[in-house]
């Protein structure tokens, strides 16, 4: 345990106001840390959840921020307290500089191409947000179509979802402000660069969807929420509108919606030829979805079932004329290639590739033949494959890694795909799908060499004996020497959603200071098809916290990290993942980082968008999943008496995804709680969300902040020239 007497007369809050009795911020672990936390005030609040009398004595800081005067000056004292730790952490400032180098190097976006034109983003380096360009023909000039760092001054507002028309002629895209899901969606007259007057708002959790004459689009939205309920209300009632160019939305036409389900939402899909549109209906974030279709023939359009009942996954990959290509898993958990007649969906789902060992990531329809994505080990491999199932051969990579793109039409073999690797940026390549040939499109520069960096794969058994895979980052001359060093352990294990490589420019700053960067492929994750997932789902949960427990025992048995050595870090899901297993196993680490997390699995489905994750949570309505929600609720479970970790929270102010009031409660139980001497502190960003659209600054801030936390509570010397 490292001693806290460099922050004692520092950090001392005599002078910030209580908002609780006297003494109810001085804690015995405050006390004992030399921290004064800020007092928040407990309320006597007691419910019975089937016969188990269960405390929420801060559900008080469920109030919205941005009206709640109790809630604003909580939130002020924990930020300046957070502030006065991490300003005074050596190194800080040197990571920060680190990264914004790391950052500073021109990269790409994959290109879209409509109608002779290409359209892609190009950030210069340190830009907090994105620009837009366009070309005519691959080899022309780019041209800016958007810059967003024009529209706000704190880069606060992103360009998120965009689409070209069909023609070129115009570009459909959403404004994200502050980090929300909601989206404002807007047009752009591309040859003259102007806006149109169209405006669209309450879009949230939509695909942008023209028609295949380029007149009009297809969208998803909500009801407007009511006043203040921007940012906490239940998202229910989608619908799909279809909105035709140079009309108010008032004026936008009712496509499809189940006002008797209203717990469906629903995307909408057009073809490549523009002939037919695709309505995806699920209610949960399983991959379970019912289908709709209806034939674009510029007349009234008549929706009629393509795929009935909730209980596989299926998604639209490719047409030819009325002849949908899609990916299910029904009868293959780890996904097959079928196709259905659109206009006699009767007829059923006709197979074209079967399943096979290697899960099927994905899939797209280029020139004539279909490309499609395997997961092999975490890695990408991919194949090209005719219309009739036969493989013609494998797509070439440029190595192990992530691949990522293949959008296309049926007819022009160009296509485009990003790589990248654990230590290598994402490089940008154009694939010909007839000549079976890539080339680079874009490559960015990097401020250092990826040689020095070596990346294992290894597996280690977890609790019930099942072999849990894991990717382990580190420096060359670690590895040669079989030198320990302080390491990041991160994990999600959940939603199906798989862990890839893929560079980050934050854990590279770690890297370079000679730390250990880990990630564990828990169960709950998609590496391994529905079987994997559903070993770490619902009853199921404990297995991903014991999979991570696992992964930290064999990190430090097997000498990567030191005995005092080894901090957690995971986000939304992961952040759940990293407050449970410090509740259970406090002991086997120094420090860790719960961001953007679900901490209290008893109120979860109140809020926003919540209500999805019954699929991998179960619902705390239910006596059987409340009984197990309960039992590893990071809020609900935190161990009297016993010594934990460092901890940093953080969240964002505007998190509509997973709403702040999750880390509010959890950091105030940590603080009230007698757990030892370690800080425990939360960050709360202004104007940030859940994650998607934060500016480049502070994105950087963020993690110099939370890197240099761990390093101090690791024992990792930041120095000014990285090992």
């Amino acid at each position: 345990m490292r001693a806290l007497g460099w922050l004692v007369s520092a950090l001392l809050l005599a002078s910030f106001p209580a908002m609780a009795a006297p003494d109810a911020a001085a804690t015995p672990s405050a006390k004992a840390s030399g921290l004064r936390y800020p007092g928040a005030k407990r309320l006597d609040l007691v419910e019975d959840h089937f016969g188990v009398k269960v405390a929420d004595p801060y559900r008080w800081l469920e109030g919205d921020l941005r009206t709640d005067p109790a809630v604003q000056a909580w939130v002020g004292q924990e930020n300046a307290l957070t502030r006065r730790v991490i300003d005074a952490l050596p190194g800080r400032a040197i990571l920060k500089q680190r990264m914004q180098a790391l950052f500073a190097h021109g990269r790409y976006t994959l290109p879209r191409k409509a109608a002779g034109r290409y359209f892609y983003g190009y950030n210069s380096g340190l830009q907090n947000q994105t620009p837009l360009f366009v070309r005519e023909g691959l080899a022309g000039p780019q041209r800016l179509l958007i810059d967003p760092n024009q529209w706000a001054k704190d880069g606060s507002a992103a360009l998120a979802e965009w689409a070209p028309s069909p023609d070129g002629r115009h570009l459909l895209y959403s404004v994200q402000e502050a980090g929300s899901d909601w989206r404002t969606l807007r047009v752009l007259d591309v040859d003259g660069g102007k806006l149109l007057p169209d405006a669209v708002n309450w879009v949230k959790f939509s695909q942008l969807a023209w028609d295949g004459r380029g007149e009009g689009f297809f969208y998803s939205r909500f009801a407007a929420p009511g006043e203040g309920q921007d940012f906490q209300s239940a998202t229910v009632g989608q619908q799909v509108y279809y909105h035709r160019l140079g009309t108010a939305q008032g004026e936008d036409q009712l496509i499809y919606a189940t006002p008797d389900r209203p717990k469906l939402s629903h995307t909408a899909q057009v073809t490549a030829d523009g002939r037919w549109l695709v309505i995806s209906s699920f209610q949960g974030t399983d991959t379970r979805r019912e289908l709709h279709v209806a034939q674009l023939t510029g007349g009234r359009m008549k929706v009629r079932t393509l795929v009935n009942g909730i209980s596989n996954d299926w998604r639209l990959i490719g047409s030819r004329g009325p002849m949908l290509y899609l990916v299910t898993d029904q009868g293959a958990p780890r996904l097959r290639v079928v196709s259905i007649d659109a206009r006699y969906p009767r007829s059923g789902a006709k197979p074209v590739v079967a399943e096979r060992g290697d899960t099927l990531a994905g899939g797209t329809l280029v020139g004539s033949r279909l490309i499609l994505a395997y997961m092999a080990d975490g890695a990408t491999v991919a194949e090209l494959v005719e219309l009739n199932g036969r493989k013609v051969a494998e797509v070439p990579l440029p190595g192990v890694g992530t691949a990522a793109g293949f959008a296309g039409r049926d007819g022009d073999p160009e296509t485009f795909f990003s790589f990248s690797g654990f230590t290598t940026p994402a490089s940008i390549y154009r694939f010909d799908t007839a000549a079976l040939r890539y080339q680079l499109f874009a490559r960015p520069d990097t401020p250092f060499d990826p040689d020095d960096f070596g990346v294992e794969e290894v597996s280690y058994p977890s609790k019930d004996g099942t072999m849990i895979p894991m990717t382990v980052i580190r420096r060359k001359s670690l590895a040669l020497s079989g030198t320990s060093a302080p390491t990041i352990l991160y994990g999600y294990g959940g939603f199906n959603l798989t862990l890839t490589p893929g560079y980050s420019a934050m854990r590279l700053a770690w890297l370079e200071q000679g730390g250990v960067y880990a990630i564990a492929h828990l169960r709950g994750g998609g590496e391994y098809g529905r079987a994997w997932h559903d070993a770490g789902r619902r009853a199921n949960k404990q297995n991903v916290f014991d999979d991570f427990i696992a992964a930290g025992e064999y990190l430090k048995a097997k000498g990567y990290t030191t005995r005092d050595g080894l901090a957690i870090e995971g986000r939304s899901n992961g952040g759940l993942l990293v407050g449970a297993v410090v509740n259970q196993r406090p002991d086997l680490f120094a420090a860790a980082l719960p961001a953007v997390g679900v901490m209290d699995m008893l109120r979860f489905d109140r809020f926003t968008a919540g209500r999805y994750w019954i699929d991998d949570y179960g619902s705390p309505d239910r006596e059987e999943d409340f009984r197990l929600l309960y039992s590893y609720s990071p809020y609900h479970n935190i161990a009297e008496g016993k010594d934990y970790p460092a901890i940093l929270v953080t969240t964002g102010d505007t998190d509509d995804r997973v709403v702040p009031a999750h880390s509010f409660k959890y950091a105030a139980a940590l603080q009230a709680a007698d757990i030892g001497p370690r800080p425990r502190l939360i960050r709360i960003d202004s104007k940030a969300g859940h994650g998607s659209g934060k500016p480049i600054d502070k994105l950087i801030d963020e993690y110099a902040d939370s890197y240099a936390f761990l390093a101090e509570f690791t024992g990792l010397k930041i120095r000014d020239a990285p090992r």
